[in-house]
């Protein structure tokens, strides 16, 4: 019989009550410590957030800084408008989420319920625009336009309209397409994100819930700087929400003002030039397909010579930035990125990339010289050029002899450069090089031109180029190389011929390659901003600038003034004497070479012009059209897709905006008092203690009978006189159909 205890417990039952002890004392043991970490270690802490949950905060948001042309007029500023905005926190405590209530608002303002609706969803991975981005307890912005009829209707009825509200703010105004409006430049707004919130914490700039921050262009490079500090003024409140004191208040801080380089009315005239060449063209065929070209876009930019600053800089097609005010509507959104929008958001002056065509040829001359080939040697021009069962031929069949390479330029022979590139590749050993023996002078001289990397210029989401070196060809092969192999066949069609033989040896320098990309073909890129660099450089001496736009950031009260000084980023690798023949060659282009059809009558004598014309080829598509010029002052560098030649479709645009900036009319004689710019603005417009902006005195407006420089102006604020011009007449444009029918020459690459 067993022994039981006295207590009846047995040693099993007495070791399960030790080992339940033990856990007690120990979770008392966790519990007390975890007590003491709060209580006494992080008590302080703690009681500050405890704290804070009896504390309000009223943010009031600062008003963002103006966008300003080099003379002081707003490209980009504030104006007072009826916003009407939604609570999302107090429409899904309602049944229907405020579905009901969202109806009668859309009603009262005119606009589709389902419009409304999707204002208010949130944006996430799998929601498309239009939709919130920003705080989903931010008050969500419907529509900026409300009349005061409505918002009155809005407000009176409180009762309908629970969670809306209807009240004045200031909102972003930016000038609309016909006024200089600059849109890709400019950029655009949009309220912050959780993510940016979190992000930017720790810095020295971080976002508040309201905040509206840059998305692209000049509102997002610049946008600390404008973006202000907003109030934030913090209230005791009891447990019922009640203020009972005011903790403390921080004081809206205005954002700083941006001055720009950027002239509003040569931009102006650039944006009616670019898209009047891009109507033009479209009404010309190209000879081979016999079809009208498309010319679907483009890109101009204006550049002073001496500094790097853009005076202007136009993409086609455009858009009216203020669509994005107050939040997008699905169908602008669908406008702006759908396959048939050709894409007006991308400013293609920094992000549109094609073969430069004949405008490379620079390049191609300074690395000729640079391998040790004479300026002045006999190089032959022919009418074709042969490599193995491949015939190159020179544009339209030319052929003028041997000829030095500042005339090889002057016509554009593009078998001149064929044959120095072609002895070239044979010296650096051909399609097999020994390793460190190819010189690759050509492809080594456009790096230092700058090309393959960005230009740097103060604008978000520059893209590089490229240049088709070894380097990128063993790369692009490698990334390439599995879906040539699979498509490829030898005797398919032409495309299918091309992938096998990428696949055999595309990552391989052929000779064809190095033929192709002397003349600027083949898988050559460049932006018009390089070609900018590039041709500021040769006007200049040589020196390459990094392009700017921004010039001085300027506090709100005009009294802190932060200049942004030109950048000096390198010299062109050209001797003097070199680029004093290149400047005379590039002359002898707008005087007796393929411009010159374009440029008759100019006052040469006066206002020395220089050219290099370009057209590229692109497979499947029309060619694109490039004209790169050059004054003592300025470099204007102009491209349209699928618009025929570098002359015929950009030479009298480019005309006319040199014709504005100089004042020069048809006939050559020139109007000083009709000139925008007849050299670049140096000072900055003043900006006084209370806001309001004085400009510096410049050239008077143009006359009347100017034609495409009497453009509209911006519209500028009330403290800033009125710089407008007109619109070009039917007759204005007839001139130019009668001077392009008498020009009788041949269009020259």
């Amino acid at each position: 019989m067993t022994n039981i205890p006295e207590t009846g417990r047995t040693p099993r039952v007495q070791i399960r009550l030790v080992v339940i002890q033990i856990l007690v004392l120990s979770l008392l043991g966790t519990l007390g410590g975890r007590l003491w970490y709060l209580q006494i270690r992080e008590g302080d802490a703690y009681a500050k957030e405890a704290s804070g949950n009896h504390v309000q905060q009223v943010v009031e948001p600062a008003v963002r800084g103006s966008i300003l042309d080099a003379r002081g007029v707003p490209l980009a500023d504030n104006e007072t408008r009826l916003v009407v905005s939604a609570s999302r926190t107090d429409l899904l405590k309602m049944k229907d989420d405020g579905k009901a209530v969202l109806a009668k608002l859309a009603k009262v303002l005119g606009m589709p319920a389902k419009d409304v609706l999707l204002k208010v969803r949130l944006c996430d991975a799998k929601t498309p625009q239009p939709c919130w981005n920003g705080s989903p307890y931010q008050p969500i912005p419907i529509t900026d336009e409300a009349t005061p009829k409505q918002a009155l209707q809005i407000r009176e009825r409180a009762e309908d309209f629970p969670g809306i509200t209807a009240e004045p703010e200031a909102v972003r105004r930016y000038a609309a397409p016909g006024k200089s409006n600059t849109a890709q430049v400019l950029g655009y707004l949009s309220p912050v994100t959780d993510e940016e919130i979190t992000k930017a914490q720790d810095t020295d700039s971080p976002y508040l819930r309201s905040d509206q921050v840059g998305r692209s262009g000049l509102e997002r490079q610049y946008d600390k700087a404008l973006r202000g500090k907003a109030g934030v003024t913090r209230y005791e409140v009891d447990n019922l929400g009640r203020v009972i004191g005011q903790a403390e208040a921080d004081e809206a801080q205005p954002g700083a003002n941006l001055v720009t380089s950027i002239d509003a009315r040569v931009q102006r005239v650039a944006e009616y030039e670019l898209n009047d060449a891009m109507k033009i063209a479209r009404t010309q065929f190209d000879k081979i397909t016999g079809e009208n070209y498309k010319a679907d876009s483009g890109a101009v930019v204006v550049m002073e010579a001496k500094t790097g600053r853009i005076v202007a800089m136009a993409s086609a097609p455009t858009y009216d930035p203020n669509v994005w005010v107050g939040g997008i509507s699905a169908k602008d959104y669908k406008k702006l990125t759908g396959k048939n929008s050709d894409y007006p958001l991308l400013n293609r002056a920094i992000q549109g990339q094609s073969a430069p065509g004949s405008t490379f040829k620079v390049v191609s001359t300074a690395a000729a010289l640079e391998a040790g080939y004479e300026w002045d040697g006999g190089y032959p021009c022919t009418s074709s050029y042969s490599v193995g069962g491949q015939v190159f031929k020179n544009f339209e069949g030319e052929s003028f002899g041997p000829i030095s390479l500042g005339r090889a330029l002057e016509v554009s022979c593009d078998t001149v450069f064929y044959g120095l590139a072609d002895r070239e590749w044979k010296k650096d050993g051909g399609i097999n090089p020994k390793k460190g023996e190819p010189k690759d002078y050509f492809y080594k001289t456009a790096h230092q031109f700058g090309l393959g990397k960005p230009t740097g210029i103060d604008l978000p989401n520059e893209v590089t180029g490229r240049v088709p070196d070894r380097q990128w060809k063993l790369d692009y092969w490698k990334a390439n190389k599995d879906s040539w192999c699979k498509t490829g066949k030898k005797d398919g069609t032409y495309v299918e011929k091309i992938a096998y033989e990428n696949c055999l040896e595309g990552n391989k320098m052929r000779e064809g390659d190095s033929i192709n990309y002397s003349i600027g073909q083949g898988d050559t890129l460049v932006t018009p901003i390089q070609e900018a660099k590039i041709y500021g450089a040769l006007a200049n001496g040589g020196t390459m600038y990094e392009p700017t736009i921004g010039k001085a950031i300027v506090s709100a009260d005009g009294r802190t003034v932060q200049e942004i000084k030109p950048k000096a980023v390198g010299r062109l690798p050209i001797d003097q004497a070199s680029l004093k023949g290149m400047d005379s060659a590039l002359e002898g282009v707008v005087t007796r070479g393929t411009a010159a059809w374009k440029f008759g009558g100019w006052p040469q004598d006066k206002i020395p012009l220089h050219a290099k014309t370009g057209t590229a080829e692109v497979y499947g598509k029309q060619t694109t059209s490039w004209l790169a010029t050059y004054s003592k002052d300025y470099t204007v560098i102009m491209t349209i897709a699928q618009a025929g030649t570098g002359s015929g479709a950009s030479g009298e645009a480019v005309r006319s905006i040199y014709n504005a900036l100089y004042g020069v009319s048809d006939d050559g004689t020139i109007n000083k008092k009709n000139a925008l710019l007849p050299t670049p603005e140096k000072s900055l417009p003043k900006i006084r203690t209370d806001g309001t902006i004085k400009s510096p005195k410049i050239a008077k407006d143009p006359a009347k009978d100017q034609r495409a420089s009497q453009q509209s102006a911006p519209e500028p604020n009330e403290t800033q006189p009125a710089a407008t011009v007109n619109t070009p007449t039917a007759g204005n444009r007839d001139t130019r159909r009668r001077r392009r029918k008498r020009g009788s020459r041949r269009m020259l690459t």
